[in-house]
């Protein structure tokens, strides 16, 4: 472990393209079915529901969370529904498996999709049993990041300590709400996001293009 973060207990990390490259662009089914479903249930032509979807998300941090605001949408509904999708394109990175594996303390998933999605993601990847814990998007209260209740609620419902933790996004506005309650941060800056022009916020403690290789070195588990 390197000195600055022989204090961290709690390894905290975001799941899609986080623990996956983002060119396997998983994401990209989601989207599409979320669009469908906001065409579906809106009554809406594709590209208008497009704009929809997109408005929601950047108003309210997610689509779910614009839906239920302003339409009254069941959670598991939608869920069940933009999740339905094949996880053919992922597949399992050994130097990430054995770079979790090394990690002493607990390790958690923090996402604004759900446990059961986010335990087929892992399967996928090889780390069906690499972590302790989840806290999703039914566990926020369907507030999703970068809300700061999603982080308060995480620490209460999973016993973290922030100040001895360590969050890793792929969003780097997720990063922010997480620095400010105390935890180190560590932006996956792999084309997902970018940060709005700035070349490493004051919030980003950590940053790599390469959750693998980042964790390799942390823990010793370098690759050749």
């Amino acid at each position: 472990m390197t000195p600055t973060l022989d204090h961290v207990e709690n390894w905290v990390f975001d799941l899609d393209n986080s623990l996956y490259p983002a060119a396997c662009d998983l994401f990209a089914l989601v989207d599409r079915r979320i669009r469908d479903y906001v065409a579906r249930r809106l009554d809406l032509d594709p590209d208008e529901a497009r704009r929809v979807q997109k408005g929601f998300f950047r108003d309210h941090g997610t689509t779910l969370a614009g839906l239920m605001a302003n339409h009254g949408v069941d959670p598991h509904d939608f869920l069940d529904y933009v999740h339905d999708i094949d996880m053919a394109r992922l597949a399992a990175d050994p130097a990430l498996v054995a770079a979790l594996d090394a990690l002493p303390g607990r390790k958690f998933i923090f996402t604004n999709a759900d446990e059961r999605y986010a335990r087929r993601v892992l399967d996928a990847i090889g780390l069906a049993n690499a972590f302790d814990g989840f806290h999703d998007i039914h566990t926020m209260d369907y507030v999703p990041k970068p809300d700061p209740s999603a982080y308060e609620k995480l620490c209460r419902r999973l016993d973290i300590d922030p100040t001895r933790s360590l969050f890793a996004d792929d969003m780097a506005r997720n990063l922010a709400p997480a620095k400010a309650i105390g935890m180190a941060t560590l932006w996956i800056d792999n084309g997902s996001e970018q940060a709005g022009g700035v070349a490493q916020p004051d919030f980003v403690d950590y940053r790599t293009n390469d959750i693998a290789v980042w964790l390799g070195e942390v823990t010793g588990k370098e690759t050749a």
